[in-house]
């Protein structure tokens, strides 16, 4: 939910990175766990994450941290995509499945990283 409108900027920036600090964390638990065998974190987390970014991307309207917002939907969508094209190489070709959902989690961790060190820096994200 958006803070009212009396409330001064600097909160409803506040309360905005507080979200986006959130959602990448949660983000980054499953990137780490995408790249890490021996970690396997739920995709529920990933899941409450999307979720959150959805509910409340609105509330970061016309600020810079809505590029954060779509930044972080967009990595999920598209990573979500890439893993689903690429499964059947699992159920033909382990080794190949195996490199293919590799690179796709080292790419879904580095744009959790990129974008939750330019939030910290307060950096709006590319479109």
């Amino acid at each position: 939910m958006l803070p009212p409108d009396n409330v001064p900027e600097w909160e409803r920036e506040r309360h905005l990175r507080t979200i986006g600090q959130i959602s990448y964390a949660l983000h980054a638990i499953v990137a780490v766990g995408a790249v890490l065998p021996a970690f396997q974190p739920s995709v529920l987390l990933l899941i409450a994450a999307f979720i959150l970014d959805l509910v409340k991307k609105d509330d970061a309207q016309g600020s810079w941290q809505q590029s954060h917002f779509a930044w972080r939907i967009r990595s999920v969508l598209w990573a979500a995509g890439l893993y689903l094209i690429t499964a059947p190489l699992w159920l033909l070709f382990f080794i190949p499945g195996w490199i293919a959902w590799g690179v796709i989690s080292i790419w879904f961790l580095y744009r959790v990283v990129r974008g939750w060190l330019a939030l910290n820096e307060r950096r709006p994200m590319p479109e």
